[in-house]
């Protein structure tokens, strides 16, 4: 494959859209979901760090801009139906969801109920100010 061909070989939905799934490259754990197009692909390669696409903003959001909490990629990895995309990350700040959980994945269904499975590491405020 030459320059930009892997693109032909992912299933984008009808706006354009992939699901990503950030996992540690460490320990293999599930850090969170968000949306790709080809353009945050294309910049995520580029930068080497994670970019996603910002539906709720109609923009490309470099994760991290604003808490600092950025994603260092190891890896890009297309499932075999080529409509889901794995990054395998390195994590800087240890907080990968905006509730300052290192896991966007922090609720447990237990005898028909949500549990917390982790603690809040960092205050959102700090994260990202009083407005979240």
């Amino acid at each position: 494959m030459n320059g930009q061909d892997f693109i032909q070989h992912i299933q984008f939905n009808g706006d354009g859209l992939v699901p990503a799934i950030a996992q540690d490259a460490e320990d293999g754990e599930i850090l969170m979901m968000a949306w790709m197009n080809a353009e945050s692909i294309a910049a995520t390669m580029e930068s080497g760090e994670a970019v996603y696409w910002s539906r709720s903003r109609g923009k490309l959001w470099h994760k991290g801009e604003q808490s600092g909490n950025t994603q260092l990629v190891e890896s890009i990895q297309l499932d075999c139906d080529g409509d889901t995309i794995v990054l395998k990350v390195r994590q800087k700040g240890g907080v990968a969801c905006h509730t300052g959980r290192r896991s966007c994945f922090y609720l447990t269904l237990k005898d028909g109920q949500w549990t917390e499975n982790s603690e809040v590491i960092t205050d959102p405020a700090e994260l990202y100010g009083s407005d979240k």
